[in-house]
């Protein structure tokens, strides 16, 4: 079962392209829309030789990319958008945490996709990445998924404001989806950690407080990728204060603020469930301590019921010659009926003071 933390980044020189994920074999796939409120032209099975010929600045172009193994595709893109290097090589090191950058023309963002595994407490990461130029917007995704499936019918059926916008409202949109999966995952995780504070009622098991522990570093891991997100969202507010960037537009600030705002929610409800993780924990450890003081308790009255009758058989285990009950025909009965007695008396007398 592969740990869930951040890898500590490798070393890799910027001018050098290499993929550091776990896709390797994913083939490289592209595709392009070229759009604007009239019109619409979706490019499938797109060739990176196609960029000069199909990439039309007068309109809006979205050019997504399943599989990053392949980096003379990405080295073909940057050259055609004029992106150094280093930005391409974060795109393909995705040890990198999420972050936003800004170079004369164009956006760089990356931020990191968490999704729940399927009937398992793990959690599954993907990085996502992004450069926008005015008109273009290129997306790097490490595998083929459904993130975007609904952005690109939006695109398509013309609905919503996507063909009326430009490419810095594509890049909010794009930025919603993933973070939707935030909100996925956390569900999940607050699922099934309702599940384990309940099991903490009836069951102390060891096995149980290991759940917990799993899951508390899966909120962890979360907030460790939403902070850096929240951080560059903000940031985004620098950009327009400072009016020397034109990508994004007047009208478009808005929209990011939203999705500061809701990594702030996350956070804030994150820490909330790292709260009642750490009830549940206290919760099992008293538990545990009233499951062993109930053992002590029912061992220190057995005991003490014991004790005088403990007493009388030392006493009558001296054997000195002037005990007449030695001698004495029913002096064994006698005694044994008087520590029945002695003992019926003891328990009726716990049981009134309910100590039992």
């Amino acid at each position: 079962m592969r740990k869930i933390k951040y890898k500590k980044g490798r070393k890799v020189q910027t001018k050098l392209l290499e993929y550091t994920g776990i896709h390797q074999e994913t083939l490289a796939e592209l595709q392009l829309f070229v759009y604007d409120s009239n019109d619409l032209t979706e490019f499938n099975d797109f060739k990176v030789s196609q960029l000069e010929k199909c990439i039309d600045v007068s309109k809006n172009n979205w050019l997504n990319l399943h599989g990053l193994n392949d980096e003379s595709i990405i080295e073909s893109i940057g050259d055609f958008l004029k992106v150094d290097n280093f930005m391409l090589s974060d795109v393909v090191n995705t040890t990198k945490r999420s972050k936003l950058e800004e170079y004369q023309d164009v956006i760089f963002f990356n931020i990191k996709s968490i999704l729940p595994v399927e009937n398992s407490d793990n959690i599954q990461v993907e990085q996502i990445s992004f450069l926008l130029k005015k008109e273009i917007l290129v997306s790097f995704q490490e595998k083929r998924s459904d993130f975007f499936m609904h952005v690109r019918e939006r695109i398509r059926t013309h609905s919503g404001l996507v063909r009326d916008k430009k490419s810095d409202y594509l890049l909010y949109l794009l930025l919603d989806a993933v973070m939707e999966n935030f909100y996925i995952t956390l569900e999940n995780e607050e699922n099934r950690v309702e599940a384990l504070i309940n099991l903490t009622k009836t069951n102390t098991q060891l096995q149980i407080l290991e759940k917990i522990e799993k899951h508390r570093d899966n909120f962890n891991f979360l907030k460790r990728s939403i902070i850096p997100l929240r951080d560059s969202l903000f940031s985004i507010k620098s950009m327009r204060e400072d009016n020397v960037f034109n990508v994004i537009e007047d009208d478009t600030f808005s929209f990011f603020s939203r999705l500061h705002q809701k990594s702030i929610e996350l956070l804030e409800q994150i820490e909330y469930d790292l709260l009642s993780l750490e009830s549940a924990t206290n919760f099992y450890f008293s538990t545990q301590n009233q499951k062993l003081n109930e053992v002590m308790k029912t061992l220190t009255v057995v005991s003490v019921f014991f004790m005088p009758l403990t007493f009388v058989v030392g006493v009558y285990g001296m054997n000195f010659d002037n005990m007449p009950e030695l001698h004495w025909k029913y002096g064994y009965f006698v005694i044994l009926a008087c520590m029945f007695v002695l003992l019926l008396g003891m328990i009726y007398y716990f049981k009134k003071k309910k100590w039992y």
